[in-house]
């Protein structure tokens, strides 16, 4: 039977760190101060081939934090009310030890060594993301502190869209406006851009980058 080539296990496709997909709705725009009100997580596996694809998902509705600020134009734009009961929502230190138990499984599974966000807008997630941690004083955070993947940067690149929607539209992955701003939906999405474009970027010849090895040998991390 043929070992698997090391290009094709995801431990190797991102230096031994572990994509996941994260999207948060809110209640503003500071972090520090205003309330996380959705968090979504996917996680993603690589095939046989070296195909990128979206693995699992968790969602949770999170109860604004004691003190938290609601600002009242967010709320209108996302069309969420913290304060119904039938949202289910749960304590967000509650939601972050279970989606760090997740996403830590799937880490070791993937034999990588610390996860990355990745997100559109990233730096948005990735700040309340840190900021929840830091209120819970959660010490089981697997992310980086403050490296990220940023799909509207990516999107820039590959297909001149920074718009979540019309990134999508031009990659050819469909898109409701009906379901968006909601963060388990906007994760998917974007879970299914940053798969096409790296995927995208495998076909066009980009990974794994042969021609740099067979020119520079083993040697080549060591010159990228």
């Amino acid at each position: 039977m043929t070992d698997t080539p090391t290009h094709n296990l995801l431990s190797e496709r991102f230096r031994g760190y572990y994509p996941v997909v994260i999207d948060v709705e809110t209640a503003g725009f500071n972090a520090k101060t205003d309330a996380l009100l959705e968090i979504a997580a996917m996680t993603l596996k690589m095939d046989d081939e070296g195909w990128l694809i979206p693995d699992e998902c968790v969602f949770f509705n999170i109860e604004p934090f004691t003190g938290a600020n609601l600002e009242k134009a967010a709320l209108d734009f996302t069309g969420i009310d913290p304060f119904n009961p039938l949202r289910g929502a749960v304590d967000e230190n509650d939601a972050l030890k279970d989606m760090f138990r997740f996403i830590r499984a799937g880490q070791k599974k993937a034999g990588c060594k610390r996860s990355i966000l990745v997100g559109h807008n990233a730096t948005f997630d990735h700040n309340f993301l840190m900021a929840a941690v830091e209120r819970t004083g959660n010490k089981r955070n697997p992310f980086h502190p403050f490296s990220t993947f940023d799909t509207s940067a990516l999107a820039a690149l590959v297909y001149g869209q920074t718009v979540l929607k019309k990134a999508c539209v031009s990659a050819g992955i469909e898109f409701s406006d009906k379901e968006a701003h909601n963060a388990e939906y906007d994760t998917r999405k974007t879970a299914d851009l940053f798969c096409k474009m790296v995927n995208q970027w495998k076909a066009l010849g980009g990974w794994p980058m042969l021609a740099a090895i067979d020119e520079f040998g083993d040697d080549t991390e060591d010159i990228l």
